[in-house]
């Protein structure tokens, strides 16, 4: 096959991304704006343009065909690409500040972090930049003290007085287990291996031991752990093993192959990375700085998430805002 596909549309591809997301032609239509018939229409024109079937429309929720999950990845990157354009086009404008404070949490700090900040840098002429990357709690504790302007973190229990609020992704809650451990009679199925704690002062450990209250399940306190590179190396050399989400899995990819990601046997729950914003800025800074922060999390932790653990469709995204 030579030459650009006739009959392919950037909304084709857009409604065939959604999908792949959701398994469902009504989600897709509430997402984009259309209706369910306009949705089977574009995907109809795409699979006869492509020349074979990407949608297994006989399981509920679809699901991807073999050649669906791969021309996804083409997708996936055809996308972004127009997207970092379309961003780059209505570039942020930092020319006439003095100062910006930036707090990012300390899960971006190998893919993220960088792409946002050489971002801002390019119109920064005349500005004083200063970058902290830690954990969400002491982010928000420096924005609620007014140290820092801007701080892309974790959604605490309670929105902060003052600020503009910008969700950027959704991160569910995920049981980690060495490779090829039974978990087919839930958390009860893990008794023979120890339980490793986030560090309780952080939020995740917070959210992750109110789950586990819920439960009426106790669990020894042998490994209380800040560190989320070491969590993931002792689940990796069947140490244990823990409840963590997709963005803190990801991040320790070289522990991917000895670790088996699964759904969590508990009621489901996730985290929010939100940016927030103190009121002072101009609106359109934060909400461009937000849409820059989702463009590379999507090209750096969705895509090759879904990839990885495609179980995770629909869950594991990317938020607009409301």
């Amino acid at each position: 096959m030579s030459g650009i596909l006739k009959g392919v549309s950037i909304r084709g591809l857009e409604v065939f991304e959604t999908l792949a997301q959701t398994g469902s032609v009504g989600e897709v239509a509430r997402r984009l704006g259309m209706s369910p018939p306009a949705v089977s229409q574009q995907l109809k024109n795409l699979t006869a343009a492509v020349g074979m079937p990407l949608v297994d429309q006989t399981k509920r929720p679809m699901i991807l065909t073999p050649a669906g999950h791969q021309f996804l990845r083409h997708v996936d990157i055809a996308l972004t690409a127009l997207r970092t354009g379309q961003r780059d086009l209505g570039e942020l404008d930092l020319s006439d500040v003095s100062s910006l404070r930036l707090g990012i949490i300390e899960d971006f700090e190998n893919e993220v972090t960088p792409g946002l900040t050489s971002d801002l840098a390019e119109t920064m002429q005349n500005c004083e930049f200063r970058l902290s990357t830690g954990p969400s709690h002491v982010l928000l504790q420096r924005l609620e003290h007014n140290e820092l302007d801007i701080v892309i973190s974790a959604e605490g229990r309670s929105t902060l007085p003052g600020v503009i609020v910008h969700p950027i992704v959704e991160d569910p809650y995920i049981l980690a287990v060495p490779r090829g451990t039974d978990v087919s009679e839930g958390l009860e199925s893990l008794n023979h291996l120890r339980f490793l704690r986030r560090d309780q002062s952080q939020m995740m450990g917070e959210q992750i031991e109110r789950a586990l209250a819920r439960t009426g399940m106790t669990h020894p306190n042998w490994f209380e752990m800040d560190s989320n590179q070491s969590i993931n190396a002792l689940v990796a050399a069947r140490g244990g093993w823990t409840i963590t989400t997709p963005l803190s899995l990801l991040r320790g990819a070289r522990f991917l192959r000895a670790i088996d990601a699964r759904p969590l046997p508990i009621e489901p729950f996730s985290r929010r990375i939100v940016l927030y914003a103190n009121k002072d800025w101009n609106a359109a800074v934060p909400a461009q700085v937000a849409n820059i922060a989702r463009d590379l999390i999507e090209t750096h932790f969705i895509a090759p998430g879904l990839a990885r653990i495609p179980w995770l469709t629909g869950a594991f995204r990317t938020l607009d805002d409301d």
